[in-house]
């Protein structure tokens, strides 16, 4: 049923959506309520909220216009059971901004392949990585991203080649100016963020650790079936789709390169791996088959949640 549900793009479908991120973000939030004497800390939370639905827009936004899936909401569906699944992201300010500045960046990969103001979209999409970095620093390794789709589309011209750089020069000179005007330990965070950390025992209880095992789980299940068809995709589709899933490798490189790691840090692959996971869904001819799937993360998604509140 919940796949029948979402196998279209009808507007109802975004409305269940939201109501069911705000009602798992406030049930989360409602663990430490002294935020709600605090009018300013209160705003922070709302942003997030609404940054984190801009996310999940996006997300849908990314996979619709550039065709990846079929007229179907689940890459949206996918990427809010991620999220339910992993209730610590819901709280991370950084992790949110960050993802979310990605998912901008993004969007302007993928639509590089129609050769419409590409060095607007270069210029665009490192500017929006770069920033990201200023929240987690090993977003700046999406830079990868940037160049592998130079080379998808616009390699011979030797300027296009250049523009990730002037953006890290405009990044850097607007964190600076803002370091200094706020005259705090603003550079702190990304100096300590800087020295990669490999400690994978970062597990606070155990529904943590069954969380991130999984996910991984599904991650087998929906990537190998997935580099399988790359070949079989439509010739005009295929570097967006190889986007999709070097976007998700390097994620995986973000989470792995983290210090001080948890596992809010998958974050960066939820998008690419729910856009993976439609793919697989809607390639499935028996209808029980993808209700099975949708319905079985759904409910696992869920029970984790509530085990980790």
């Amino acid at each position: 049923m919940l796949a029948s549900i979402f196998s279209k793009t009808r507007p109802i479908n975004y409305v269940l959506l939201g109501i069911a991120l705000v009602l798992f973000y406030f049930l989360n939030l409602f663990k430490e309520t002294s935020w709600l004497q605090d009018y300013t800390l209160a705003a922070q939370k709302i942003g997030l909220l609404l940054l984190l639905a801009g996310s999940l827009l996006l997300t849908g936004f990314i996979t619709l216009r550039n065709t990846l899936t079929k007229a179907n909401s689940y890459a949206v569906v996918l990427f809010l059971l991620f999220l339910i699944m992993f209730p610590t992201t819901l709280t991370n300010s950084n992790i949110i901004i960050a993802n979310f500045f990605l998912l901008l960046a993004l969007r302007r990969l993928v639509s590089l392949q129609s050769l419409i103001t590409p060095k607007e979209k270069i210029f665009d999409a490192s500017f929006w990585i770069f920033a990201a970095a200023v929240f987690h620093f090993w977003c700046i390794i999406f830079i990868v991203l940037v160049f592998i789709s130079i080379v998808f589309h616009v390699a011979r011209d030797y300027r296009n080649w250049i523009i990730p750089f002037i953006a890290f020069v405009a990044v850097t000179l607007l964190y600076t100016m803002a370091g200094l005007m706020i005259n705090h330990s603003f550079f702190d965070h990304i100096l300590t963020q800087i020295t990669p950390g490999f400690d994978f025992t970062y597990f606070e209880n155990i529904y943590q650790n069954i969380a991130l095992a999984i996910y991984a789980s599904i991650v087998a299940l929906f990537v190998a079936p997935y580099v399988v068809s790359l070949s079989s995709k439509p010739l005009n589709l295929q570097s967006s789709h190889k986007k999709i899933l070097y976007s998700f490798l390097i994620g995986v490189g973000i989470y792995v390169l983290s210090a001080e790691k948890n596992n809010s840090f998958l974050t960066f692959t939820f998008a690419p791996l729910a856009i993976i996971g439609a793919n697989y869904i809607e390639s499935q001819e028996n209808q029980w088959v993808r209700e099975a799937v949708v319905s079985g993360i759904l409910a696992i998604a869920v029970f984790i949640f509530f085990m980790q509140l």
